[in-house]
Parts: structure tokens; C-alpha cells; sequence
């Protein structure tokens, strides 16, 4: 059995309050995007991080009329969630659930493919593969009578244990590049209530808080998408550790949207900031590396909502551009209006869920029966 993700706490931890202070100094007139004329295709080469003209302008209309829309509202009205409580304070817990499909996964199938990927073995590339079948070393336990590949054949089949995902990664990664199906199809040897779907929104793309935290999990047929709001910056600490419950709870296989760059590194270093620190791998899937391999040159664009538009047939209305999000939450902090949250909210849970469904997805179109 695998191991969770487990963490201790350093005795070092800033204190609510210089959080905020710290955050706030940072923050203001900081912009990570550039508004960029519409059909201005030679600039946009330069930096993924832009918006056209008539994107930007959308937005601060919808920021204009969310404001107006929601006005002295309270957020408790707004959405049905609650406060919940952790060892560092409270923050604010959003949750509802929905179906998503399952796939059946044949596990004979992937069992068969990784005992016949020769190329596992150290030494053994496409052309000496072909070589050896034709003499009869058709699985690598085959091998383990070579001469040559023995030792190597030997060491693979250990690491080749169906009951240690992380492992079989490892074995197929050292190999392989890291979209391979094989490392896909290690996600089968779980079962679906194992995974957790992690989206973040931050204040920015580099050392600044975390506002909003969305994790995915599968129960009782159903997928829960639960929501850590931060109200106040002082609230980043509670919803870290209760994001971080999620992931310490069992056996998990942590699933992301190019989460390995982004998202998982910005939760450690946010946890570092604490002084916490956390250790014991868990099996991490970056449903961007996948989609990269099975997708990449068909589509436009491999962002997670256009990928929901063309595979999942979702089309968002109303959404906002991901890199507003610091502007809109700003706005809440600095008027206490909560309507640029709604927007915010929606943007993670539809991420969460289009996460989970395209995943499972590429998992059944891979590996399924």
C-alpha cells in the first residue's frame, strides 16, 4: 500500500496579522498580464500572459455589474457553505456535488502491456525489443533467463509491484516520457475514491497567497467539489491545512491541470511560508501532460476550458479570464462587496470538475473496457 501525504509543522510561523501586512505591501500595482489590441498576433508571441483589448474591457464590465448585482449581500446568502474550522483558525467552506462518469478500467490489458514493454528494461531501445520477441523473449520475465538483460529484467519485475502505483511511474518514467500511456494507466490500479482534484486561485504567479482552493473528490458515486475560500488573507493558513487534510487522509493520487508546474509547487511554498513542511510522495497526474500527447496539434489551444469546450461539449458563460482573478479579488477585499467573488468561485469549481471528467476520460479512452 502506498503511503499518504503526511507534514509536520515548523515551530516558526508568521503571524496572521504580518501575513496581511506583508501581502497587502506587495500586491498593490502589481500586474503579472498585459492588455495587448485585439488580432495583435506578432505581440502575443512573446508572453502567454496577455489579454486582448476586448477581453479586458468584458471583464471590468462583469466586475461592474457583479458589484452591482450582489451589493450588500452577505456571503452566507450568496452561497450555501459554512465556516470551517482547522488548528490555525477558520475559513470559509463551499461544497456541493454532481455525477461525472466512471470508467471500467481492464486491468489485464495494462498488466499485459507493461510486462511486454521490453524497453523497460536498461539497455533494450525499439530495434533490440523487436529483435528479442523474435526470439522468443516476449515479456520481460522472459528476459530474466538472458544472459545479457537478466540482472536488468530482474530488478524491472520487482519494481513492477500492481500494488504500488508510485513505483510503477517511477520504473515506466525512467524509460519513457512522462505523458506515456503506461504512466496514465497506473492511475487504473486505483480506485476511483483515491484521487484528489487540486485547482488553486492565487493572487498572482509568484509568492503570493492563495485564495481560493478547489479539491475534487469521488464518494458514493457522486463528485464532491469542495471550496477553502480565503475571506481575509489571515484565512490562507486554515485553508491550507484543510486543503492539506484531503491530501493526507488514506492512500490519495493527486490529479492536476499542469498542476506539476504550477499548483502542487505553489501549495508547498505556500505551506513552507508557514513553516510547514511535508515529505512522502504520493502519485501525482498532470492531465496537461496527457492531453498534450493525445491532442496536441489537432487543437488550438490545450487550456483546460478549451479542451472542456471541444472533448467535454462544456461552453462557460460569464466566465473570466484566470489572470483577473487578483483584480477581482482585490476588489472584494477592498470594497467587502462579495460579487467579484461569484465569479471566482464558479471559474475554480467548473475547473475542478472539467479536471476530474477529462481525466477520467483520457483514463477510460486509454485503458478502459
Amino acid at each position: 500500500m502506498m503511503r499518504g501525504f503526511s507534514y509536520v509543522t515548523m515551530t516558526t510561523m508568521p503571524s496572521p496579522s504580518l501575513v496581511g501586512n506583508l501581502w497587502q505591501q506587495r500586491m498593490d500595482g502589481l500586474r503579472e498580464y498585459e492588455v495587448v489590441r485585439d488580432g495583435n498576433v506578432f505581440r502575443t508571441s512573446f508572453t502567454n500572459n496577455f489579454l486582448y483589448t476586448s477581453e479586458y474591457e468584458q471583464a471590468r464590465q462583469q466586475l461592474g455589474a457583479f458589484r452591482e448585482k450582489y451589493d450588500g449581500i452577505p456571503l452566507s446568502r450568496i452561497f450555501s457553505g459554512k465556516e470551517k474550522s482547522t488548528e490555525a483558525g477558520v475559513c470559509f467552506h463551499i461544497s456541493n456535488n454532481s455525477e461525472i462518469p466512471l470508467p471500467v478500467f481492464d486491468s489485464e490489458r495494462y498488466q499485459q502491456d507493461l510486462l511486454t514493454d521490453l524497453t523497460l528494461v536498461k539497455g533494450i531501445g525499439e530495434a533490440t525489443c523487436r529483435r528479442l520477441k523474435a526470439r522468443g523473449y516476449v515479456q520481460i520475465s522472459d528476459l530474466i533467463h538472458h544472459p545479457k538483460y537478466r540482472s536488468h529484467a530482474y530488478q524491472i519485475m520487482e519494481q513492477l509491484n500492481l500494488n504500488n502505483s508510485l513505483q510503477i511511474m517511477d520504473c515506466v518514467g525512467n524509460r519513457h516520457a512522462k505523458s506515456h500511456p503506461l504512466i496514465l494507466g497506473a492511475a487504473g490500479l486505483h480506485e476511483p475514491e483515491d484521487f484528489v482534484f487540486l485547482d488553486i486561485e492565487t493572487m498572482g504567479l509568484f509568492s503570493r497567497p492563495i485564495i481560493l482552493f478547489g479539491v475534487g473528490v469521488v464518494a458514493h458515486s457522486r463528485f464532491f467539489v469542495h471550496q477553502y475560500l480565503v475571506r481575509d488573507i489571515e484565512e490562507e493558513l486554515p485553508a491550507l491545512l484543510a486543503t492539506l487534510d484531503h491530501l493526507s487522509d488514506g492512500n490519495p493520487g493527486l490529479v492536476t491541470f499542469n498542476g506539476k508546474s504550477f499548483d502542487f509547487p505553489y501549495f508547498t511554498d505556500r505551506l513552507a511560508y508557514y513553516g510547514i513542511s511535508q515529505h512522502n510522495r504520493i502519485p501525482h497526474f498532470d492531465v496537461l501532460h496527457f492531453s498534450r500527447r493525445r491532442w496536441k496539434g489537432r487543437y488550438p489551444s490545450l487550456r483546460l476550458s478549451a479542451l472542456e469546450e471541444e472533448i467535454l461539449g462544456v461552453s462557460r458563460q460569464g466566465d473570466i479570464p484566470g489572470q483577473m482573478v487578483p483584480e477581482f479579488y482585490e476588489d472584494y477585499l477592498r470594497t467587502r462587496n462579495c460579487g467579484p467573488l461569484v465569479p471566482i468561485i464558479e471559474h475554480n469549481r467548473q475547473d475542478v470538475v472539467s479536471l476530474a471528467r477529462l481525466f477520467f476520460f483520457l483514463l477510460g479512452e486509454t485503458y478502459g473496457c
